[in-house]
């Protein structure tokens, strides 16, 4: 390699460094936090909000926590930790009260309303956001109705609504349709807190450099986790097909050599047990009889589902073994929880009954020591969303 050689590809790499600087600062100059409140629109709204969502306060759950209240146990600690630790960032930082509360449904509490009145109602009745300023925010996930919604405080002005819209279906929903929610809730937290600030969790000291640089590493996790779903997707449909083709694929008889024919749906049910009969009907199992017209001689081979909540019973084998759970007490950064997990199989009716401990919360490293709200009121602003 010749001197102009080297002069050439040194001046090829500093025109690239220059250039990826410039695109940084740029993204990141493009993407600086703006003024995170526009105060007092709705201040006065919420006075008549407050009195009609009063009515039914007392089929509002309690607070634990001023961070996550996690009743209906979608996230694990390690999960609930990482969400607290960024909400007491955002406090610290801005003075803005954000909670996260997840219930099994509304029919829990008796709730007889929207739960757009249940999310304003139990707002002023704890009180989140600062009384004067009336800053805070609701996440709230109802497993069970299937539905959120991200509820503001009333000194957001009205185009916040449109905002957390975007926050719901670009944030929490996409991995709630998964059934994955606490992935969803950890992202669309992250989201949450960028809406209202311009920074993700932990960009606080960052400056335009390494923000715009951060704003590109998300772009390229973002299409790389596209990637990786879509080969995920090509290889599940490929295991599919080839299980498909193994359980339908033409076979002899071991025993004469004969060609076996596959009984149908209905005339197989002669040749399976109560048990096998009953995971058919349960969808947990699937059963095929294969006979021989020459010999006579049978298989009966066994397909478990790929997705089923059923699992075997440890009395009789079937996968008829049904699970729920009940939490008995929540746990809080002082005391352990309980849970009571009940096992009934649908077969042969055994019964049992376990109860499990749920692991302290863990005490925040953050000098931020809140037990309590600060006052604060919603006049109904927010936005709601579905899956």
């Amino acid at each position: 390699m010749t001197r102009y050689d080297l002069r050439f590809a040194g001046l090829i790499a500093l025109v690239t460094i220059a250039v990826g600087l410039a695109i940084g600062f740029a993204v990141g100059w493009m993407t600086r936090p703006d003024a995170p409140v526009e105060a007092g629109v709705r201040s006065a709204e919420s006075a008549t909000h407050s009195s009609s969502a009063g009515e039914q306060a007392d089929g509002i759950p309690g607070y634990q926590d001023v961070y996550v209240n996690d009743y209906a146990d979608l996230l694990d600690p390690a999960a609930e930790e990482e969400i607290r630790g960024e909400m007491i960032g955002l406090y610290d930082r801005t003075g803005v009260e954000m909670t996260v509360l997840t219930i099994d449904s509304l029919g829990t509490y008796g709730w007889q309303g929207s739960l757009e009145s249940f999310a304003t109602a139990l707002f002023n009745d704890w009180g989140i956001g600062n009384a004067e300023s009336n800053d805070g925010v609701l996440v709230l996930v109802s497993e069970g109705d299937r539905r959120m919604r991200i509820e503001i405080g009333a000194g957001y002005a009205s185009s916040w609504d449109d905002r957390m819209q975007r926050v719901i279906d670009d944030g929490f929903l996409p991995d709630f349709r998964e059934e994955n929610y606490q992935a969803g809730i950890l992202n669309g937290v992250e989201e949450t807190i960028y809406e209202l600030t311009g920074l993700y969790p932990g960009e606080e000291d960052s400056g335009t450099l390494e923000r715009g640089f951060n704003r590109i590493a998300r772009v390229l996790t973002d299409v790389w986790v596209g990637l990786v779903a879509l080969a995920a997707g090509a290889a599940g449909a490929l295991f599919l097909a080839v299980r498909r083709h193994l359980r339908n694929r033409p076979r002899r008889c071991a025993q004469c050599d004969t060609w076996m024919q596959r009984a149908g749906e209905q005339a197989d049910d002669a040749h399976l047990d109560g048990g096998q009969q009953l995971e058919e009907f349960l969808k947990s199992v699937d059963y095929d009889v294969w006979y021989c017209p020459s010999c006579g001689s049978m298989e009966i081979k066994r397909y478990p589902a790929i997705f089923s909540s059923l699992s075997a019973c440890p009395a009789c084998s079937y996968r008829t073994l049904r699970s729920t759970t009940e939490i008995l007490e929540h746990a809080t950064t002082s005391s352990t929880g309980r849970k009571r997990v009940t096992y009934d199989c649908e077969n042969c009716g055994h019964h049992d009954t376990e109860i499990r401990t749920i692991p302290k919360k863990s005490e925040s490293s953050s000098g931020s020591s809140r037990s309590s709200f600060g006052g604060g009121s919603s006049s109904g602003g927010g936005a709601s969303g579905s899956w």
